[in-house]
């Protein structure tokens, strides 16, 4: 936390890679931040992207409080002004890109005059001499989610042990939007994971497009989402029970999805650098899996042939035999 300095990833072997420098450090948090925020869990990172990486500092009234990490070529509004540490990777690289902490990464201060370590709190934010610490831990899930795309569509995890459903769709898919994040992303690539979106990019690096998928109590329960019950640009999932909260919930809106690797970046090993990735498929009037279609902009039924999609998880370790 000091201007001009680096900002490092360390590896379980000890190894380190510089991903770029300190810009400028937050003068405040913001609150309230974004609805979906307050889902999760107090210390932890509650949105990963291209384009940010957003911390829960608290839930205050029920409204999340965050401090955010963005790069210093772009803006991202749910920041907030003035609550953030910019530094100086480009969009959709390092921190935003092969090094993407996932929702619900410990996040934690050295303190810079007495070297103790504490919780990310309201009490404890990092300051100017401060060491901030992000922990990706490393979690055992599945390997896919697929999602037949129609009203009571099944949402199935599939693992090591088979498949169960983990949830229904509400309101399918059919179009996309001019999702601004996307403009680092690639085709058929996480854009960003909170505790209330899934968002990809259907359009290439350069260019805007693309859709989300959230939960049921995301386009409920908060105000900015209320669109999403008219437009095609969003897909809503709920619980198999039909009441539970989804949001904030592992693997889709917790612990798993993450943007990966932009083209050239490396990781440490080659099983790391193409696995670590959350990439998604299509499947058009019930054919064969392909690449996602490449779509720009604001198309309302782009995607109106998509009946079926699938989400393959990110993984770093060879696959075993």
């Amino acid at each position: 936390m000091e201007p001009g300095q680096d900002v490092t990833v360390r590896s379980t072997d000890g190894s380190t890679a510089v991903i770029g420098q300190v810009v400028a450090l937050p003068q405040t948090t913001r609150w309230p931040s974004y609805s979906a925020s307050a889902w999760g869990t107090p210390g932890e990172v509650c949105a990963s992207a291209v384009n940010a990486v957003h911390m829960l500092v608290s839930v205050e009234k029920e409204k999340g409080r965050t401090l955010s990490i963005i790069p210093r070529e772009t803006i991202a509004p749910a920041a907030g002004p003035g609550a953030s540490v910019v530094i100086s990777s480009t969009a959709g690289n390092g921190i935003f890109g092969a090094w993407a902490p996932p929702v619900g990464s410990k996040v934690s201060v050295i303190k810079g005059n007495t070297g103790e370590r504490y919780a990310l709190s309201p009490s404890d934010l990092p300051k100017k001499g401060d060491t901030l610490i992000i922990t990706v831990q490393k979690l055992d899930h599945g390997y896919m989610a697929e999602i037949e795309n129609r009203p009571g569509g099944r949402v199935t995890e599939w693992s090591k042990d088979g498949y169960h459903i983990i949830g229904r769709v509400i309101r399918p898919l059919a179009g996309t939007g001019r999702f601004e994040g996307t403009l680092f992303q690639k085709t058929g690539a996480l854009r960003a994971n909170h505790c209330g979106v899934m968002d990809f990019s259907s359009s290439q690096r350069g260019k805007i497009g693309g859709f989300q998928i959230i939960p049921w109590d995301h386009a409920l329960l908060s105000k900015e989402m209320q669109g999403s019950w008219d437009m095609t640009q969003w897909m809503i999932i709920g619980p198999v029970d039909g009441k539970a909260m989804m949001g904030g919930t592992f693997p889709l809106f917790k612990g798993v999805l993450v943007s990966g690797p932009s083209e050239g970046e490396l990781l440490w090993d080659v099983w790391s650098t193409y696995g670590r990735r959350s990439l998604i498929l299509a499947r058009r009037n019930g054919g064969p899996w392909e690449k996602f279609p490449e779509v720009s902009g604001r198309n309302d039924f782009a995607l109106k042939d998509v009946t079926h999609l699938r989400i393959y998880f990110p993984f770093t370790d060879e696959p075993s035999i």
